[in-house]
């Protein structure tokens, strides 16, 4: 009988969790209480141990090194004129419409101008936004053997989350 994996509460101002790498593949053998998978937040990493002992038959979310945030395509013709195209504008989008199910689309369009400004006439730009889903597990690990980190460059989730929603009653007055 298939058991599922619950996340333990990590506290009240731990919403959001991330997996940064599995322990144990498809088809391993796992004992209850075996550490299974390795979570991260924004505060902390864990290892959320196997409620049970069996074989892991499936994984339905995997791990990574990035997570896509957002992605935007820019075109600007020879007369300076820009044209921004979303993922969600192509039709077919092959292995792609999975990333795009995901996207945030956090661009917005003071940030398209300044994007294509430093554009050249005639050129096409990728735009890509990401997390390194590494550097919390890095940095974890870093001060756990005595190391300090000198620099780092996180956006809190609170803070997106405080400035998407300033957008939207924005928006909404604007209206």
């Amino acid at each position: 009988m298939p058991i599922t994996i619950i996340v333990p509460q990590l506290g009240e101002s731990v919403v959001e969790g991330t997996i940064s790498k599995w322990l144990k593949n498809v088809g391993d053998s796992v004992k209850e209480e075996e550490p299974l998978v390795e979570i991260m937040t924004d505060k902390i990493t864990i290892e959320v141990p196997s409620p049970g002992t069996g074989t892991l038959a499936q994984i339905l979310v995997d791990s990574g090194t990035i997570r896509v945030i957002d992605v935007l395509i820019l075109h600007k013709d020879e007369d300076g004129n820009v044209d921004a195209m979303e993922l969600s504008d192509i039709e077919q989008l092959g292995p792609l419409q999975a990333v795009e199910a995901q996207l945030a689309e956090l661009l917005a369009a003071e940030d398209v101008e300044h994007l294509a400004a430093a554009m050249d006439p005639g050129s096409t730009a990728g735009v890509l936004i990401w997390e390194n889903l590494w550097a919390a597990p890095f940095a974890s690990a870093a001060r756990r053997s005595g190391g300090q980190l000198i620099a780092n460059g996180r956006i809190p989730i609170q803070a997106i989350i405080a400035s998407i929603e300033a957008d939207d009653a924005s928006t909404t007055e604007g209206d």
